[in-house]
This record gives structure tokens, sequence and C-alpha cells, in this order.
């Protein structure tokens, strides 16, 4: 399947798949980057149905840093251990210092 032929949703998972492990990006930096910049809700629906898509929907939060599809993930702090077992600090479910983990996939620069 091409790139041209897949879905949104597909789309999505794509380039959740390339978030480097350790980093997090938003849903609207995803939904930028797939030319759709008014569609971070899409991409958030997508993040909830990607359980066996193996994406790493823990890494995508929202534009602030908070764990706002937490309740998505099995168990209570799931989502959290997960990025915290990536070296990655959250305090009242806002990750610390986001603007130095945020991955960006425009750019593709992992640390």
């Amino acid at each position: 399947m091409t790139p041209e032929t897949l879905n949104f949703f597909d789309k999505v998972y794509q380039v959740a798949q390339q978030i480097p492990y350790g980093r997090v990006t938003s849903y609207g930096a995803i939904a930028k980057y797939l030319g759709a910049p008014r569609s971070a809700r899409m991409v958030g629906y997508a993040m909830n149905n990607s359980s066996e898509k193996n994406v790493p929907a823990h890494r995508v939060v929202n534009r602030k840093g908070l764990l706002t599809g937490k309740h998505h993930f099995d168990g209570t702090n799931l989502m959290q251990q997960l990025l915290e077992s990536e070296g990655v600090t959250v305090v009242n479910n806002q990750i610390q210092d986001f603007k130095n983990l945020f991955w960006d996939p425009a750019e593709k620069t992992p640390l």
C-alpha cells in the first residue's frame, strides 16, 4: 500500500511509530505534519484505536504536555508508567521538561 492510499488513521500510526524512545509529540504536531492542522482530535481518535497496531500511543500527548489520553490505557497509570520506563518524568499528569523532550515530526530530529 502506498502512502497515498492509506487512510488518515494509518498515516497517523506511521508517524507515531517514528517517535523516538524517551521523546513525546502532540496530537496537533502529527495533524499538522499530515497536512491537516485542524485535525488534532482525529489524531486522538486514532491513538484511542491503536492498541493492536504496535503504536507507541503513550508518546502522544496534548500541546501542553498533559497525558490527556491516559484513560484509554489499561490500568490506572499505564501511560505514565510507560513514559517513565523510557526516562520521561511525569508529575500530576504533566510531562516535565516537555519542550526539550518534544519531537516534531516535521523536523524528524531525534536526540
